[in-house]
């Protein structure tokens, strides 16, 4: 590994790509703005953002753009959010209809400001998506809504294609990474949306160079299989800013494909293992998991 001046880790190559037009970015960007919607691509400083926004895809980020909690890894503004847009669910329906959306991920800041975390929210907006464009495949990156597993019933109800919950890291890097969060909780919370409605899809993802070891990686595979997760994803942490934590480690792309492969012989339906891999990186690629699953 290389390091800087300062003595932090030389960005790899593969990290500085350019992807995507700067048109269709920006036609993107205008269609939020117009509507007050944001982006996770945007507020999370992904390096896709450019290839997701010239798809026929996109990932809303709904309840705000301020979060309850303040993760070492996260870009997104932690502090006390403002109260919610309930035209937002409608907002969303009818920007993704416009854009002629074939697959659309709904996740969120956490809102432990609300009663129900937002689950009612994310509800909500289900019903819409499903009503403007019926054709769309539908996936959701909740919170842990605190491990209470009840309030995932609306969720549940509404019946996403996927439900998406990441673990982020190994259960030792928490404290850290997530002081927030609770390992066991969040893979509570997948087991709970599995028992709860056990034809929707479940999924997760973890981001390697944060200090974790090869067999932590492999035990959290075996734990997410033990609740019955059907998908996972696997990246390579980039520091978003100066005020989120360093880079330990670049992981080679060889490895990546290697942990792609153990995750496959474990049992997950679909696993992708890349070092620009994000949760909703190329997510339309699942379709085909749903198909095989319905069938």
């Amino acid at each position: 590994m290389e390091y800087r001046s300062d003595g932090n880790l030389r960005l790899p190559k593969w990290a500085k790509r350019k992807i995507g037009t700067r048109g269709s970015i920006h036609k993107m960007k205008e269609v939020m703005r117009r509507e007050g919607l944001h982006t996770v691509c945007e507020e999370a400083s992904c390096p896709n953002i450019g290839e997701c926004f010239s798809k026929p895809t996109a990932t809303f980020m709904i309840m705000g753009d301020v979060c309850t909690r303040n993760c070492g890894f996260c870009n997104v503004t932690p502090g006390a959010p403002k109260i919610l847009d309930i035209e937002e669910p409608v907002k969303v329906a009818r920007v993704s209809k416009q854009l002629g959306l074939r697959h659309v991920v709904i996740t969120s800041v956490t809102r432990d400001d609300l009663c129900d975390g937002g689950a009612g929210h994310f509800g909500s907006t289900i019903k819409e998506l499903r009503n403007a464009i019926p054709e769309a495949s539908i996936e959701v990156l909740t919170p842990d809504f605190k491990g209470d597993v009840a309030l995932l019933e609306p969720i549940a109800r509404e019946r996403p294609d996927i439900f998406n919950h990441n673990m982020e890291t190994v259960p030792r890097l928490y404290p850290m990474v997530r002081p927030q969060a609770n390992y066991e909780r969040s893979l509570k919370i997948l087991k709970g949306m599995k028992s709860l409605e056990p034809r929707i899809v479940t999924k997760s993802g973890i981001m390697l160079g944060l200090g974790e070891k090869r067999e932590e990686i492999l035990g959290v595979m075996d734990d997410l299989r033990t609740v019955g997760c059907d998908v996972l994803t696997i990246g390579q942490y980039l520091r978003p800013s100066r005020q989120n934590l360093p880079v330990v480690e670049y992981i080679e792309e060889d490895l990546f494909a290697e942990y792609g492969d153990i995750a496959r012989k474990k049992g997950f339906l679909h696993v992708a293992s890349a070092p620009l891999v994000r949760s909703s990186f190329n997510a339309e690629d699942i379709r085909k998991v749903i198909k095989r699953k319905d069938n």
